[in-house]
């Protein structure tokens, strides 16, 4: 593995130069957002975003909180008193009946150091393990919030592309439904081609409602990301031409993903805070040793025996040990429930490697697909269309009827959807790609960015 790491590091940039582009920049309206925009009111907005940014301050104290247990206590407490005594003699002469009000005052200044506290200790360790557990958990919201955007950011896309073809198709259709009726009127052609564009007609508006309705249900899946009405969106070039992931070797992927993807931190993390937590359950046998000082002062005015008052003053300086010896078996229990959730952590931390590489395979696959399913809808398109060409004029020679029009018209159409979406496809699974290998960063979607049609 330390072979290929600094060879896919290297690539890295290469390979998102996938997205780079051949020919001029397509004019947009200045008013549509671009995926860069989106994703920054997403950073704003997204409440999953939020909530693992506050997960990470809360998960950055637990390293001074295990600080804090290595250091020295001072605690200062006080108090203040007023009794009403009331005497009643039995013989008066002996001893005169009495009341009395004693005030009492005292505070203590106590200084505790740890010297011998293994639990402490081993707590102190723990927090380091689990500000990395909260750093890569947030390092996988980041790298899941860019995912999640751009498949939004797409899907709508891909939603407003299925709606303009439709669109396309419907005009198409009606205009081969107006030449039909116009053929059978003059006798040139049979009711059955005007029955064939109608159906065609009535089909299409149909999907058209289709497509409107999942328009808008992709408007509101980036809604609930960005948290407003998202505008007009920048498309994607027309002549974006992708190449495929850098180095070329799955291996290299799948290693970097079992060593250093986010999941896999995540629970390496929390496997050494389990194994940490075992040996503190097994230290809470040991003894503790404390170093202690304390400082107070006691004052009161009278008693019942007493009129005069009396201040007392007292410092104690020492060392406190304890040794737990019994109780009730508490302490063993918990003992061997921390050795099995160390050992379940460990096999959770395999789980996660094994997840992360089959990821990274997954979706370099999907990329080296993606690609090639593009290449071949790019050659389908030029296909059909020259075919379309070829119906639309055998059809005016009269050795082609309407319905071969409009199959052919149906496939153009439909090439055109499919290497849109394979497009976006390919480009957000090579985001997932380099997020299994904890490796996406910003820098990636401003480069997928500039390949959009501003």
């Amino acid at each position: 593995m330390p072979g290929h790491v600094p060879s896919i590091r290297r690539f890295l940039f290469t390979e998102v130069l996938l997205f780079g582009l051949a020919g001029g920049v397509a004019a947009f309206p200045a008013a549509a957002e671009d995926l860069l925009q989106v994703y920054r009111e997403a950073q704003r907005a997204d409440a999953a975003y939020a909530a693992a940014k506050h997960a990470l301050d809360a998960g950055r104290e637990k390293d001074n909180q295990g600080l804090a247990l290595l250091l020295p206590n001072l605690n200062l407490t006080g108090s203040a008193t007023r009794t009403r005594v009331e005497v009643d003699s039995r013989d008066p002469l002996i001893l005169p009946s009495f009341t009395r009000y004693p005030e009492s005052a005292s505070y203590t200044l106590t200084f505790t150091q740890p010297i011998f506290r293994a639990q402490n200790w081993l707590q102190y360790q723990q927090g380091g393990f689990q500000v990395r557990q909260a750093e890569a958990t947030f390092g996988q919201a980041t790298q899941d919030l860019i995912v999640r955007v751009a498949q939004a950011y797409f899907d709508v896309l891909a939603a407003n592309d299925t709606l303009a073809l439709v669109r396309a198709q419907k005009t198409a259709t009606a205009e081969q439904l107006a030449q039909a009726k116009r053929n059978f009127e003059v006798g040139t052609a049979t009711i059955t081609d005007t029955h064939e564009a109608q159906a065609r007609y009535d089909l299409i508006a149909a999907q058209e409602i289709a497509a409107l309705n999942d328009v808008e249900t992709k408007r509101r899946a980036l809604q609930l990301i960005t948290g407003k009405e998202p505008g007009e969106l920048t498309p994607l070039r027309a002549d974006v031409r992708l190449s495929p992931p850098t180095p070329a070797d799955m291996q290299a992927w799948v290693e970097l993903a079992e060593k250093q993807g986010y999941p896999v931190q995540i629970q390496e993390a929390a496997a050494e805070v389990a194994s940490l937590e075992a040996r503190r359950n097994r230290a809470a046998h040991l003894p503790t040793l404390d170093f202690v000082a304390t400082h107070g002062q006691s004052g009161q005015n009278a008693t019942t025996d007493s009129l005069a008052g009396r201040d007392t003053t007292t410092t104690v300086i020492g060392l406190q040990l304890a040794m737990p010896l019994y109780q009730g078996g508490g302490i063993s229990s918990r003992e061997r429930e921390a050795a099995a959730l160390s050992l379940k952590a460990k096999e959770d931390l395999e789980s996660a490697r094994r997840n992360s590489a089959l990821a990274a395979r997954q979706n370099y696959l999907l990329v080296a697909n993606g690609i090639a399913v593009v290449s071949a809808l790019e050659q389908a398109l030029v296909s059909s269309q020259s075919a379309l060409d070829s119906n639309k004029l055998g059809y005016e020679v009269g050795v082609r009827i309407n319905i071969d029009v409009l199959n052919a018209q149906q496939q153009v159409f439909q090439t055109r959807r499919d290497l849109a979406v394979a497009r976006y496809n390919t480009i957000t699974n090579s985001l997932r790609l380099r997020a299994a290998s904890a490796t996406l960063r910003e820098e990636d979607l401003e480069l997928v960015n500039r390949a959009l049609a501003h």
